[in-house]
């Protein structure tokens, strides 16, 4: 079981602490991976149901700042050597995908090859509505951004025509990332696992962990697996990420019955107000994961 930890870039430890001092701390506490949120613009009133939330509520103040992810990531990476750089998730249909393929792509070459980029439609009708982006448009402005992400990864651009966006032939748009970028996929809806069985190397999802449910994330594993071999592309898919919210003890108390699910690395959060915290952290849960 790999270990990822959250770095906070929102809210307000993102204004009191460096997040590249955090990262470092990370790595030096064990934890394999570090990852970052997203949101480009909030609305005054949020409407729009919050999917992690029994009521629907989105549980933050509108006005609290949050930083861009990849320019988060790229002061983890200079403060770091290790640990992989991740997304969790990144709501690619706001990004103009050619603009997303050179930040990505330039984050992952300066880095050495440790981005990890999670990527969802997104929930939040008013943040489309702000960038004037069609809110139904969504799903297939995912698949489209991401066909254009991995033709602009080759260097010279492939020509891909989606039914919302399209990039010609023979532009270059280099730098090349190190390594093919691990593109994970957020939606735990039917159509969105067999969109990462499809096109990505993985899942990002998201539980509490007073809360876990084993057969729903099995039913998440195997739709997704499914689909990749339906696609005739079994082993692409590979990575089972959860970020589980809780108390340290919770999560390591449910890790086994996570990897017996499935899952391939977990994330969670800690209090970076505690020296301390992220190394306990990490050893209870390597403890935990035998």
């Amino acid at each position: 079981m790999r270990l990822g930890v959250n770095l906070p870039n929102f809210g307000p430890t993102a204004l009191r602490d460096p997040i590249g001092d955090l990262a470092r701390r990370a790595e030096d506490a064990g934890f394999d991976s570090v990852w970052v949120s997203d949101h480009v613009v909030m609305p005054a009133r949020v409407e729009s149901a919050y999917p992690f939330s029994p009521d629907g509520s989105f549980p933050w103040p509108v006005d609290e700042p949050w930083f861009d992810p990849l320019v988060a990531l790229s002061f983890a990476a200079a403060a770091t050597s290790r640990v992989e750089l991740g997304v969790g998730v990144l709501i690619a249909p706001l990004r103009h995908p050619v603009v997303l393929a050179k930040q990505a792509a330039s984050l992952d070459a300066y880095s050495g090859g440790r981005l990890v980029l999670g990527v969802g439609a997104g929930w939040m009708a008013e943040e489309f509505d702000a960038l004037g982006i069609p809110f139904t448009e969504r799903a297939r402005r995912l698949e489209d951004t991401v066909g254009i992400l991995r033709s602009c990864w080759g260097g010279e651009t492939a020509a891909h025509a989606g039914s919302t966006m399209a990039v010609d032939a023979g532009l270059w748009c280099v730098p090349r990332p190190a390594r093919e970028v691990p593109v994970l996929f957020g939606a735990s809806t039917d159509a969105g696992l067999r969109r990462a069985g499809r096109l990505g190397a993985g899942f990002v999802g998201f539980t509490l962990a007073d809360r876990i449910d084993p057969q729903e994330i099995r039913r998440v594993v195997e739709t997704m697996r499914g689909a990749a071999a339906d696609a005739g592309r079994p082993e692409a898919v590979s990575r089972v990420v959860y970020r589980v919210a809780g108390k340290a003890d919770a999560v390591a108390a449910a890790i086994p019955q996570l990897a017996e699910a499935g899952v391939t690395e977990v994330v969670v959060t800690v209090s970076w107000s505690d020296r301390d915290a992220p190394g306990r952290t990490a050893e209870l849960l390597r403890e935990a994961s035998g």
